[in-house]
Order: structure tokens, then C-alpha cells, then sequence
């Protein structure tokens, strides 16, 4: 049991990240801003109205932070961002279905089989709990798209960050900020 509370300390001589260089700092800004953006920009031109947002998936903040903040780790590769998307967002709207009226049930099974899908695919993307859970949670709008959320705004919206990503993220020359390093 000892050992076992020893492991809250954490590694000894593990420090915390570094502070990224301005300009690094700068293509993360400048990256999430335009990807976000450009998602309720297409939302508009979809005619869907304003107070829905449904193209503004909650998970596609933390996607974000992956995919403009850290482009070169395995979980903000392609692979990985749209990929876990997507089965997460079939899982979740499949627990919603299964499971109706059961919010607490669905949403637990919706992001722990999420975890064990993209897991068994190799598309693991933190972000992707969010979405299978939204679907759970995500109220009349979401849940009346059905399996349609996974490809919009699900599948969508991640092919519009993904395009900017590879826009913003290839500018810059630095090294660190190529991206993506593997597709499949």
C-alpha cells in the first residue's frame, strides 16, 4: 500500500514543460484563432442559426490545444484527430441510443468505450471523450442529427481545423511546427 501512495509523488527529477519560444507561442495563437474561427464562419454559410452553434463541438477547443499548441506529438497527428473524432462521436451518439434516459449511464459507457475504440484503432485524441460524451449530453439539437453528428459538424469541423493546421503549422520555419508527421 506504501508503494501504491509512493506514485503520488510523481518521478523524481521530472520537471514541467518549458516555456515555448514567443514565435511558437505566436503560430499556436495564430493557428486556434484562425481554425475556430473558420468553424463558425462555416456554420454561418450553413444557414444553421446563430444560437445553435452545433458546428462548435466543445472538444474541438482541446483538439486546439493539440493540433496548434503541440503539432509534432502522436495525438495531434491526423491520424489520431480525425479519426478519434469520429469514433467517438459514433460511439457516443450509439450509448445515446441504446441507453435513452439514463444520462449518467450513457455518457460513462459513451467516453469509456470511446477510449477502448480509439485505443483498439490507434486514433487515440483526448478530445475525443469530449465528443463522445456531447453526444450523449448535447440536448435536442445534437440528438436530433442522430449518427449524422459524426459527420457533421463532428467530421466536418475537424477537416476544416485539419486544412488550417496544415496551413498555419507549415509556415512557420521551425522544424517543431511541421506537420503533420504521419497521416495513417
Amino acid at each position: 500500500m506504501k508503494r501504491y501512495f509512493e506514485k503520488f509523488r510523481g518521478e523524481p527529477g521530472q520537471q514541467p514543460l518549458p516555456r515555448r519560444p514567443v514565435s511558437e507561442i505566436a503560430w499556436s495563437w495564430l493557428g486556434s484563432f484562425i481554425g475556430i474561427y473558420a468553424i463558425y464562419v462555416v456554420n454561418g454559410w450553413l444557414g444553421i442559426a446563430e444560437h445553435e452553434n452545433l458546428y462548435f463541438v466543445g472538444s474541438f477547443g482541446a483538439s486546439a490545444v493539440l493540433i496548434y499548441g503541440a503539432p509534432s506529438g502522436d495525438l495531434s497527428q491526423p491520424r489520431n484527430f480525425i479519426g478519434g473524432h469520429m469514433i467517438s462521436a459514433a460511439v457516443g451518439v450509439l450509448m445515446h441510443q441504446l441507453v435513452p434516459g439514463n444520462v449518467a449511464l450513457a455518457g460513462a459507457l459513451a467516453v469509456s468505450l470511446a477510449i477502448a475504440g480509439m485505443h483498439f484503432t490507434r486514433t487515440l485524441h483526448p478530445p475525443g471523450g469530449a465528443t463522445a460524451l456531447i453526444a450523449v449530453i448535447g440536448g435536442p439539437s445534437i440528438h436530433g442529427l442522430g449518427f449524422y453528428y459524426v459527420f457533421s459538424p463532428v467530421l466536418v469541423g475537424a477537416l476544416i481545423m485539419l486544412a488550417v493546421a496544415l496551413v498555419v503549422n507549415n509556415l512557420s520555419s521551425s522544424k517543431a511546427r511541421n506537420y503533420p508527421r504521419f497521416w495513417f
